[in-house]
């Protein structure tokens, strides 16, 4: 658990992150349709990583049960493909209410969400805490946001290297991994003060 200006955070292996004091479920940089945009033009994606991106949402819904989800940008990635067809139904099999900050790989036409039912926002103050998609400084609030794409690299004795998306935690703000397939990582540096806790497989660990 993190702790921030007297409020608790969860982050999950899955790259969510949920806001125990708000039953709020902070997803960053899915990128739906991504994979449909790769598919088109020739790449050997297979199709069932598709369906992926929605189990590991449905799987972080049933485990922390939020009362809202906020997508922190760029839920997707380019122009309206089938993904976004699916997603729609996804929505309407949701109870939580959902919101979408808006990134800048959210160039889909705004008649989209609303027929989506999607609540669309440029950032959004709770509290202490300034939600946005690309790291931002915002005087006097924590910022939670993504666009980074954050991950660590692992090293061991052996000179092996195991690369990782990871929650990076710098002055003022916390930047959560990318949620979806096929999305990279930016290796990032921490400085002193500075935490990263990296996704492994199941669990969230804390790097020294």
């Amino acid at each position: 658990m993190i702790t921030i200006k007297n409020q608790h955070f969860t982050p999950d292996a899955s790259g969510v992150l949920f806001w125990e004091n708000k039953e709020i479920l902070l997803v960053a940089d899915v990128h739906f349709g991504k994979i449909a945009h790769f598919r088109k033009f020739g790449s050997a994606v297979p199709s069932a990583a598709i369906i992926a991106n929605f189990q590991k949402l449905d799987e972080a819904i049933k485990k922390y049960n939020p009362r809202k989800l906020i997508f922190l940008g760029d839920l997707f990635h380019s122009d309206y493909n089938q993904e976004f067809e699916l997603f729609e139904c996804w929505v309407q099999q949701q109870n939580c209410s959902i919101l979408l900050i808006k990134g800048n790989h959210d160039v889909v036409h705004p008649s989209f969400f609303k027929k989506a039912n999607l609540e669309v926002l440029p950032h959004l103050i709770i509290g202490d805490f300034y939600l946005t998609h690309k790291p931002e400084h915002k005087p006097g609030y924590f910022t939670l946001c993504g666009h980074l794409h954050p991950g660590y690299a692992l090293r061991g004795l052996g000179k092996q290297k195991l690369k990782l998306p990871c929650f990076y935690q710098a002055k003022n703000q916390l930047i959560l991994p990318a949620f979806g397939t096929f999305t990279g990582l930016y290796l990032v540096e921490p400085k002193a003060n500075e935490s990263v806790y990296v996704c492994a497989q199941q669990e969230v660990i804390r790097v020294q």
